[in-house]
């Protein structure tokens, strides 16, 4: 497994993350564990979840409970006043059982937090982060103004948008304006939104762009097989590969 530094967090995380808000109540707790302990067996060492999607959070809480100091564990929150992002922080701490979440991520689309704002959000995260609850602060989103306005701001540590062989060119620029400000880009719809079932070329198209860490959502242990052996065995990055990515997109485009 390859490791890579997540932006100014500094942190040291596996090129896979394991995004588990897949992990729903059709999969009873047993199930979720075996899936997410062989993630974590395989090198795996980055797992994000919701607070939108309880279940998942809880599944993913139960199942890193006894290892939780070895991984790098991201939540999120679209709660909008200061009141409920406590709340919805201090269930996420309970449910994941942790005292502290290396990453908490604020979803938004059309507005962006800042430093003294009358809706005292981003105020409230840094108090969060001062008082240890939190580690770093990232945010999620797919609008893309508001992806560029969060890393020309330096205010966040890291930015989770969909990212594929799909995307347009100007998320490209997106991924290598992070790069350039020390911002960790999280690179969610990996398979673009369930658009594409080429799971290696998929892979090798993002292991391109040094500083993406692709979220994988994975329910099923068939599906993170998968995922591991193209990681460990990736396509070959020649003039085959391009041509091969250059028909998806524009059968697509």
């Amino acid at each position: 497994m390859e490791y890579i530094r997540l932006g100014k967090t500094n942190a040291l995380v596996s090129r896979v993350a394991f995004g588990a808000m897949r992990l729903t109540d059709k999969i009873v707790d047993e199930d979720a564990a075996v899936i997410v302990r062989k993630a974590y067996e395989a090198g795996v060492n980055f797992f994000d979840t919701s607070r939108k999607t309880p279940v998942s959070e809880k599944l993913l809480g139960d199942a890193l409970y006894d290892i939780r100091m070895n991984v790098f564990l991201s939540t999120t929150t679209s709660a909008k006043t200061p009141h409920e992002i406590n709340e919805e922080l201090e269930t996420s701490l309970m449910t994941l059982h942790c005292d502290s979440i290396d990453l908490y991520q604020f979803e938004t689309e059309k507005f962006l937090p800042e430093p003294g704002g009358a809706d005292r959000i981003y105020d409230t995260l840094v108090q969060a982060k001062n008082d240890g609850k939190i580690k770093h602060i990232g945010i999620v989103t797919t609008n893309i103004d508001t992806a560029y306005k969060a890393v020309e701001s330096g205010l966040y540590e890291t930015l989770q948008f969909p990212f594929s062989m799909l995307s347009s060119e100007q998320t490209w620029q997106l991924v290598k304006l992070c790069e350039e400000n020390d911002m960790g880009f999280i690179a969610m719809q990996p398979l673009g939104g369930g658009l594409l079932n080429n799971i290696p070329l998929a892979l090798g198209f993002l292991s391109q762009y040094e500083n993406v860490v692709p979220i994988w959502g994975i329910q099923t242990q068939e599906e993170l097989t998968q995922i591991l052996y193209f990681n460990e065995h990736p396509p070959v990055i020649d003039e085959q590969f391009q041509k091969d990515v250059d028909h998806v997109r524009n059968f697509f485009n």
